[in-house]
């Protein structure tokens, strides 16, 4: 049978959107960023207090976020008050997003170890108890071998005496703590540098890392 004029044209026209569909790349989920992208990473740190975690990191070029909040627990959705009361096994943590290609996680891993004091188990200056340890939550292989690098590097330069006791550990379900805990010393900047004082937190870190306490 001879094919009518409208046919043909109907499936050249069918043909060309075919081809023009399979020409366009599918977005796939978890795939590669496009050139230009920025490819954003998360790091999750325990050091106490998480009011007085978030200031050194959001000072940082290349951070993106720092969320404060609770990670290394068993219990889902737990509040500020089940964590400080020591029943849920979390700790005070904060979530770092940034992009690694301005700021690596070695950096950010020094700003870590500089704002802790890492020779004391569950409690961090004048805050006692499990939700107050300090910890390194990793999130792939790569920041597994950077945090136990560090450590290894920091038990034999350290400049105190007592054995390093932080935990290396994978990072597990990360819950943003309530609102008004986020970015507390800049809402209450006040209150925030009584209880930084009080609590003897720069005081402990200069005694620990001298001049390079809190960098």
């Amino acid at each position: 049978m001879k094919s009518s004029p409208i046919n043909l044209r109907n499936l050249l026209i069918l043909i060309l959107v075919t081809l023009l569909f399979a020409s366009q790349p599918i977005p796939v989920e978890g795939a590669e960023p496009a050139a230009g992208e920025r490819r954003l990473e998360k790091a999750t740190f325990a050091g106490g207090c998480f009011w007085c975690m978030e200031e050194p990191f959001d000072r940082l070029p290349g951070v993106v976020s720092v969320t404060a909040g609770y990670a290394g627990g068993h219990k889902k959705n737990p509040t500020y008050e089940e964590v400080s009361a020591g029943k849920t096994g979390h700790a005070e943590s904060v979530q770092v997003v940034f992009d690694p290609a301005k700021t690596s996680y070695e950096r950010l891993l020094d700003i870590f170890w500089r704002n802790i004091d890492p020779t004391v188990r569950d409690r961090q200056f004048c805050d006692v108890g499990n939700q107050y340890r300090s910890a390194i939550f990793y999130h792939s292989e790569a920041q597994r071998q950077s945090a136990l690098k560090s450590k290894g590097a920091l038990e034999r330069s350290k400049p105190f005496k007592e054995p390093i006791v932080t935990e290396i550990t994978p990072a597990a379900e990360f819950y943003p703590a309530e609102e008004y805990h986020q970015h507390y010393y800049k809402k209450n900047p006040i209150r925030y540098k009584f209880y930084r004082q009080g609590c003897g937190r720069d005081k402990r870190l200069k005694e620990l890392w001298g001049s390079a306490a809190g960098h």
